[in-house]
């Protein structure tokens, strides 16, 4: 191209544009407005191209990006190459497959249908249309992602962290992991510190209730990854240590249970309310397929959450949780709840969630094991073992050994 004319080797978005509409190049520092387009009435125009007006100009180089906040396009977003990719990526086993550019709910049953059960799918929010139907787009996905760039750049500066409360707070309702990423501790691309509002954005999006923040070229390509890491870390535990965290978090979103997930919920809540009267160490999840996991982790427990499955690729899938120690343990046909229930102890003294026997555990479940959709056991099992019930206020207790024993 040149000053007067330039390429855009996709017809679908010149096929679609109308007068008015709005072009962003480069990230946004270039801005244009559609002044004759194919499909305006009394257009001249070739069917191949647009005429606009430039509104910010600015120095334009070849594969920049282009960005249409004003309309949804009527094209799929993975292009032939994503395709391809995406099949390359399931075969090495990929645990989540992240799509971007989601206009609407359909471009994520187009991923679904793609990717079958073999990934999690995560919804990249960043286009003004997936905002318009996010209770659809989140409902379609397993989890979503605040993709702040490109979200940024299609709407005003001003309206991003009100966007970023929303998708959140739905993603909450829906019991759906969260993820908010993007510029986070950007100036650590270059500095060993942050800023004091970086770390302020990393805290917002903690008391919001994220289930997790993350980096880009802090950690990819900046002069100071580990920092980076370091300091992301340090800002969430302090969050999440704060007087101020759960009352914050929990104000949110209402933990009400939902008719959607009726049995889920009931035993989520009276889980959370036992561990907090009798001053249970952890949760134990029993799940196959991280259902109530995902119901249980949206509650924001004051415990640790222990979510044991006999299925690896869910026990990788569930790392997105919040609040969740995803742990594969082995389940054989002929296994009994109980032999269950004291493997359960053993893992959980063995990943530290127990330094006593008098420790107690909230454990949930579904009978029969393995049934997707059953949640119907709540339990207060003590650490030391189910045939090992000791009274918390007495001084006698069992050996970590019977506990141990089959």
């Amino acid at each position: 191209g040149d000053e007067h004319r330039v390429s855009l080797p996709h017809p679908e978005i010149i096929s679609t544009l109308r007068e008015g509409d709005i072009l962003l190049l480069d990230d946004g520092k270039l801005r244009l407005r559609v002044l004759t387009s194919p499909s305006s009435s009394s257009s001249s125009s070739p069917s191949d191209r647009v005429e606009c007006e430039v509104l910010v100009g600015g120095r334009l180089s070849d594969r920049k990006g282009v960005n249409t906040p004003s309309i949804v396009l009527p094209i799929s977003p993975l292009t032939p190459k994503d395709r391809t990719d995406l099949i390359a990526a399931l075969d090495m086993n990929v645990d989540w497959v992240a799509l971007s550019f989601v206009q609407r709910a359909e471009d994520m049953h187009e991923l679904r249908g793609l990717v079958g059960s073999r990934a999690s799918i995560m919804a990249k929010i960043e286009k003004p249309a997936a905002v318009k139907s996010l209770p659809d787009v989140v409902a379609a996905s397993d989890a979503c992602m605040v993709a702040r760039g490109d979200l940024g750049v299609e709407c005003a500066p001003e309206d991003v962290p009100i966007i970023q409360r929303r998708i959140i707070d739905e993603c909450r309702r829906m019991g759906r992991p969260v993820v908010v990423a993007t510029q986070m501790l950007e100036s650590m691309i270059e500095h060993p510190v942050p800023t004091r509002a970086e770390a302020s954005d990393v805290a917002t999006a903690v008391f919001d209730g994220a289930d997790a923040v993350m980096l880009s070229a802090e950690s990819a390509s900046g002069k100071y990854p580990v920092e980076s890491v370091e300091m992301q870390q340090r800002v969430i535990d302090r969050v999440e240590e704060s007087g101020e965290y759960f009352s914050m978090v929990n104000s949110r979103v209402s933990p009400d249970i939902s008719r959607d997930h009726l049995a889920y919920d009931a035993i989520s809540q009276a889980a959370s309310n036992l561990a907090l009267q009798v001053q249970a160490q952890a949760v134990v999840c029993f799940t196959s397929t991280g259902g109530t996991v995902s119901r249980a982790s949206r509650m924001r427990m004051t415990v640790p959450i222990l979510a044991l499955t006999p299925r690896i690729r869910i026990a990788r899938r569930m790392s997105l949780f919040w609040g969740v120690y995803p742990t594969f343990m082995t389940m054989e046909p002929n296994d009994t709840f109980d032999d269950l229930l004291r493997r359960a102890c053993r893992l959980a003294e063995t990943q530290g969630f127990a330094s006593d026997p008098k420790d107690l555990f909230i454990v949930t479940a579904g009978l029969p094991f393995g049934q997707k959709g059953a949640a119907n056991v709540v339990r207060i099992l003590p650490a030391s073992g189910p045939q090992a019930w000791i009274d918390p206020s007495s001084d006698s207790h069992t050996e970590w050994s019977s506990a141990s024993s089959d």
